[in-house]
């Protein structure tokens, strides 16, 4: 009689097995979406501090218009001519040669303080009149 063997007849393994395939194919599976979300977090940053800069230098752009817009209105109300102000109402009672000593005066101050005149200039003007 013949006698089988209870051992069965298996063919000799090469190379690592099915699980342990898998458990290194899951690993760089694991690290290639790790990698692929840092590079993605990367660049998104720099598109956000890309954005950040242009909308700031948008900014700056605005705020230097504005600050060029008041600077014209500045220089054109200095070049608009400035309309002298009302003569003085004279006392009825003052004679013709004071209310016109008078009404010269008043004209040099205001020559003076409309930048018309320097102190000098003023001063001497006054000294003219008074002599």
């Amino acid at each position: 009689m013949l006698r089988r063997s209870s051992r069965r007849s298996t063919a000799p393994r090469s190379g690592p097995g099915l699980l342990n395939t898998m458990a290194r194919t899951a690993v760089i599976s694991g690290t290639a979406t790790a990698t692929n979300r840092a590079v993605n977090s990367a660049i998104d940053q720099k598109a956000i501090a890309a954005q950040q800069k242009a909308i700031q230098a948008q900014q700056e752009q605005a705020e230097k218009a504005q600050m060029k817009a008041q600077i014209a209105e500045l220089q054109s109300a200095q070049n608009q001519p400035v309309a002298p102000p009302p003569p003085a109402a004279t006392p009825a009672n003052t004679p013709p040669a004071q209310t016109d000593l008078l009404a010269q005066l008043t004209q040099l101050a205001q020559l003076k303080e409309g930048g018309f005149l320097t102190e000098e200039e003023f001063q001497l003007a006054k000294a003219k009149l008074l002599n």
